[in-house]
């Protein structure tokens, strides 16, 4: 039995519902919090955990850059005693364990536009906050650990930090789920839906982002029997898709987000995800443990598309723009029920090789070298 730490968790959002970042710490934490003294510090909670919880109170009416700012200060403030180890999902000074889920800042800056508008990048204060707050948390010290959720994350920190030569490499975990016949078909018959439609589902806090135009495009070049649930829907999609899509409204649900992403799973028969920047992206690994087969990006694009192999656990798109490529997709997957289910078998493995409890085996372990060397030093 490993020993018990107190274990300060600091993550501007605690909850499922509030996307891939923070679904990933509330099921890490789901299980360590059973094994340890877990103090959460954040803005917005939605959980049902057995944790300790402190609340920062998000400043109202300043520009993000700043409420940033202040949370880091607030973090490093309320951790700077009281804790064996500190894990962060923020960017800050605070914390030994810094998981980094997105792009680096300091990677968009110089390395996706050209190197003169990078240098710009010093003169606004949004991008110096965050610069300021990411080099904080890439710093080298004795009982400090970086953690990448990808290896795309891992490629791109090395590139933006040389220097940063320790970097652990902890994608996400799933778990297969048991599918509920009832849930399906009570979900379709809110929506005025067939058991026989083909329904399709993307799931994304930003699905503009994610997908959701080339996802309503492809929709409109296929039969009426295909449908679309959107899960994650924010103001600007609504938007987009009221605005730019009227005549598929009885063929889309835009639903806000909730933590019962499990429900809508089990009512789809295939996952879409053609984003156009995810370092990982949990969905796609999520639909797979309901048992559902996924479309999704090319690596260049997702991350968690490292991990299978095209039309063998999924359909992998080269261009996530191509409307009509996700269009044959979506044509073959759902007029081919032995195509679906070749999919699901295999990536079955896939599934059974992403462990939740084999990820919170990893960070215990990381704690106790993180823990030696604060010892040392």
């Amino acid at each position: 039995m490993a020993e018990r730490l107190r274990i300060a968790l600091i993550s501007e959002r605690f909850g499922r519902k509030f996307g891939g970042a923070e679904a990933y710490a509330v099921n890490l934490f789901e299980i360590l919090s059973k094994r340890h003294d877990v103090t959460v510090i954040a803005c917005e909670f939605e959980h049902d955990l057995p944790v300790k919880e402190i609340s920062v109170k998000r400043l109202k009416g300043f520009p993000s850059w700043m409420r940033a700012l202040h949370f880091a200060y607030c973090a490093k403030k309320l951790t700077s005693s009281g804790f064996d180890v500190v894990h962060t999902h923020a960017m800050g000074p605070a914390g030994d364990v810094h998981v980094v889920h997105v792009v680096p800042v300091r990677y968009r800056r110089f390395f996706m536009r050209s190197k003169w508008r990078g240098y710009l990048s010093y003169l606004e204060p949004h991008n110096i906050a965050h610069l300021w707050l990411e080099s904080c948390s890439l710093r080298y010290v004795p009982g400090h650990q970086v953690v990448a959720v990808s290896p795309s994350v891992t490629k791109q920190l090395q590139a933006a930090y040389p220097t940063l030569t320790s970097i652990e490499m902890i994608p996400p975990g799933a778990r297969a789920q048991s599918i509920d016949p009832f849930v399906r078909s009570s979900i379709r018959q809110q929506f005025g839906w067939q058991d026989t439609d083909v329904v399709c589902i993307l799931v994304a806090r930003n699905p503009l982002l994610k997908g959701l135009a080339v996802s309503l495009q492809a929709l409109e070049c296929i039969p009426e029997h295909y449908k679309l649930i959107v899960l994650g829907a924010d103001a600007d999609s609504k938007h987009y898709f009221f605005h730019h899509h009227p005549e598929l409204k009885a063929r889309v649900r835009m639903l806000e987000p909730t933590s019962s992403v499990s429900t809508y799973f089990q009512s789809a028969d295939i996952c879409v995800h053609p984003t156009q920047l995810d370092s990982f992206a949990m969905a796609p690994l999520e639909a797979m443990a309901h048992g559902l087969p996924v479309v999704l990006s090319a690596e260049q694009y997702c991350g968690f598309a490292a991990y299978v192999r095209h039309q063998h656990d999924a359909w992998v798109l080269p261009d996530p723009k191509d409307a009509k490529h996700l269009a044959e997709a979506l044509c073959a997957l759902g007029g081919s029920p032995q195509l679906r289910e070749k999919f699901v078998l295999e990536s079955k493995a896939l599934v059974r090789s992403f462990s939740w409890e084999t990820v919170a085996q990893r960070y215990e372990a990381l704690y106790t070298r993180v823990l030696s060397q604060k010892k040392v030093s």
